[in-house]
């Protein structure tokens, strides 16, 4: 499904497996979850699993893949990249920096954000865009969890190029069907599964000297919401043209 969401030069792998076969880890890997708990252990293996994948799609050799700020993966030089891992999905993209500047991907559950969570994640503009929490139905879409992460997605693109954390209430987003209905809304006679179509991430940032927007893609597919965004080497230079 992420592969649907990014451009033919980045490679993607994806795996609905909950867990890898023992050996997977390079030692150097290992070490960073030795002492974590089963399901924290499986996240990560999967998830390096498909960045190993990945790496194949650019003739690339395995390679460890650590880890550096809050867990941010380091990758071989001139590579960027993101993974991601939920319930049910885990994913890579990775790609050359002469081509792509940085990327963000995301996967979750397509399923209403947690109590008192879509508040603080969302900002009241956006709020009344997506309309009410949708009902437990076949039907509808969770534009909370959709807008949730497709911010995860824009907050992966922009730390490696500005080195700046973005808080939640710092991206104001809105949304895009290019399926026949309309971002922010129920879903349509379409329902959720199948539903995709674009974002747009207005960065509510005072420095002058940063770019504004990123633009990235989202879609629903057999329970899960799959975000990305990228941005080009030329990003700056194309925001001020």
């Amino acid at each position: 499904m992420i592969e649907r969401l990014l451009p033919a030069d980045v490679s993607c792998a994806a795996t609905r497996a909950q867990t890898v076969p023992d050996g997977t880890l390079f030692p150097e890997e290992e070490a960073l979850v030795a002492k974590s708990v089963a399901k924290r252990r499986n996240d990560f293996a999967t998830a390096r699993a498909c960045a190993r994948r990945a790496m194949a799609g650019l003739g690339l050799p395995p390679v460890a893949v650590l880890h550096g700020h809050r867990g941010r993966p380091l990758w071989p030089e001139g590579i960027v990249g993101s993974l991601t891992h939920c319930d049910g999905y885990r994913a890579a993209a990775l790609a050359h920096a002469k081509n792509v500047l940085s990327l963000g991907i995301d996967a979750e559950p397509h399923a209403p954000l947690p109590t008192g969570v879509r508040e603080l994640v969302t900002l009241p503009a956006e709020r009344a865009r997506i309309g009410p929490p949708a009902p437990e139905s076949p039907g509808a879409i969770h534009w909370d969890r959709v807008l949730f992460s497709a911010k995860e997605s824009v907050f992966k693109t922009w730390y490696p190029v500005t080195g700046l954390e973005l808080d939640f209430t710092e991206a104001d987003l809105t949304f895009h069907r290019s399926d026949g209905g309309r971002g922010g809304d129920d879903g349509g006679p379409r329902g959720a599964t199948g539903a995709e179509g674009t974002f747009t991430a207005r960065l509510l940032l005072t420095d002058p000297a940063l770019p504004t927007t990123l633009h990235g893609r989202w879609r629903i597919e057999d329970g899960i919401v799959a975000t990305a965004a990228y941005v080009r080497p030329d990003w700056r230079e194309s925001e001020e043209a």
